[in-house]
This record gives structure tokens, sequence and C-alpha cells, in this order.
């Protein structure tokens, strides 16, 4: 256990901080799926800016790698351009 007045803060920040980027990563995550699972090309390019913006939020905050961003922003506009 922590024995410094500020180490238990950071475990505290640490926890509330770990709780909201797995949210925006499930949510993400969700979106993205949606999207695969879409057949109609005008909802699907509809749905891809507010897709992308989550997507580089998480990249910024390095909840995930840019790379893996760039590869998940590809990949849809891939499918996106096959319908």
């Amino acid at each position: 256990m922590a024995n410094h007045k500020s180490a238990l803060k950071r475990i505290r920040s640490n926890e509330s901080k770990r709780l909201r980027n797995k949210y925006q990563h499930k949510t993400t995550r969700n979106a993205i799926r949606r999207m695969r699972e879409l057949e109609d090309k005008k909802e699907a390019q509809t749905l891809i800016p507010s897709i992308y913006a989550m997507i580089d939020k998480l990249a910024k905050k390095n909840i995930i790698h840019k790379n893996k961003a760039a590869n998940l922003k590809s990949g849809l506009q891939v499918k996106i351009n096959n319908l």
C-alpha cells in the first residue's frame, strides 16, 4: 500500500482515468463493429467521420497505438469502398 499522500491520490486518479479510457475504447470498438455490419454505402459514409474522430482521440491519448489507428481507419475505408 502507498505510504505518501501523493501516492494515494495517484492511485485514485489512475483508477478514474483507467475507467474513462476503458469506456472510450469500448465505445469506439462497438462503433467500428456496427460500421462493419452495415450494407448501405450512404449510411456508412455519414458515420465514418465520427468513427475516425473517435479513433484519432484514442491514438492521441495513447490508448491505442497510432499505427493501429491508421490500420483501423484504412480497413474501414476499404470496407466502404467495396460496398
